[in-house]
C-alpha cells in the first residue's frame, strides 16, 4: 500500500462512524477495485447531497426543501410536536411509523463535559415555534442517558409555563426481552414505571 492519496482515502473512510483503520482499508480497496460501479456513483451522490441537502429552519431536520417535506405535509398532526436529539432519531421514529405529528430536532443534548449548553442547541427556536403555533402536546423523545434526562428536565421546566401537555417515551423491558438479560437500570426503570392491568 503506497501513495499518499490512498492513505488519505483510508484515513477519511476510517473516520466515518462505526469504522476504523481496518474498515477504512477494506472500503478503500473495494472502491478502487469497483470505480465505475461503486466509486463514481458514490462521488456523484456525495456531490449532489452536499449541494442540495439543507437544514430545515422550522424543525432542523435535513431535506432538499426548506421548510422540509415533513413540515409541509398537510396530513401530519400539527398539534403534537416530538422533540428528538438528532436527525437519526427522527428517521428511526419515521421508520417505525408510530408518530404522525411534527418534529423538532435539538441537534444534541445538554452536556457540560462536551460544552453543549442551551445556546448550542435549537432550544429557543423550539419555544418560539410552540408559542407561535397551535401545539397542544410536546413529546420529549430523548435518549435514556444522563445527558438526555438532564435535557428533558431542563425542557420541562421551560415548557410548563407555556401550557402544553408534556410527555416522554416509556422506558423499560423491550418486547421479546428476557429479564435475566436486562441491565439493572432498565429493570429498575421498568419496575418503577409499572402500570395497572
Amino acid at each position: 500500500m503506497s501513495g499518499s492519496e490512498i492513505q488519505r482515502l483510508i484515513q477519511y473512510l476510517g473516520k466515518l462512524p462505526g469504522l476504523g483503520p481496518r474498515s477504512g482499508r477494506r472500503l478503500a480497496l473495494h472502491l478502487l477495485k469497483k470505480r465505475e460501479q461503486v466509486m463514481r456513483p458514490l462521488i456523484d451522490a456525495l456531490v449532489t447531497a452536499e449541494s442540495m441537502i439543507k437544514t430545515c429552519q422550522t424543525c432542523f431536520s435535513l431535506d432538499t426543501h426548506d421548510p422540509c417535506t415533513l413540515c409541509t405535509d398537510a396530513r401530519r398532526d400539527k398539534t403534537v410536536l416530538c422533540v428528538v436529539q438528532d436527525v437519526a432519531d427522527l428517521w428511526a421514529l419515521e421508520r417505525s411509523n408510530v408518530f404522525r405529528g411534527q418534529y423538532h430536532v435539538l441537534g444534541g443534548v445538554l452536556s457540560a463535559i462536551d460544552g453543549m449548553g442551551p445556546n448550542q442547541l435549537s432550544i429557543e427556536p423550539l419555544f418560539d415555534r410552540i408559542r407561535a403555533s397551535g401545539v397542544k402536546e410536546v413529546v420529549l423523545a430523548l435518549n435514556a442517558t444522563i445527558d438526555g434526562q438532564t435535557t428533558i428536565h431542563y425542557l420541562i421546566d421551560r415548557l410548563e409555563p407555556l401550557g402544553v401537555t408534556l410527555s416522554t417515551l416509556a422506558h423499560g423491558v423491550p418486547v421479546g426481552g428476557e429479564l435475566d438479560y436486562l441491565d439493572d437500570g432498565t429493570l429498575s426503570t421498568a419496575f418503577t414505571a409499572r402500570r395497572a392491568i
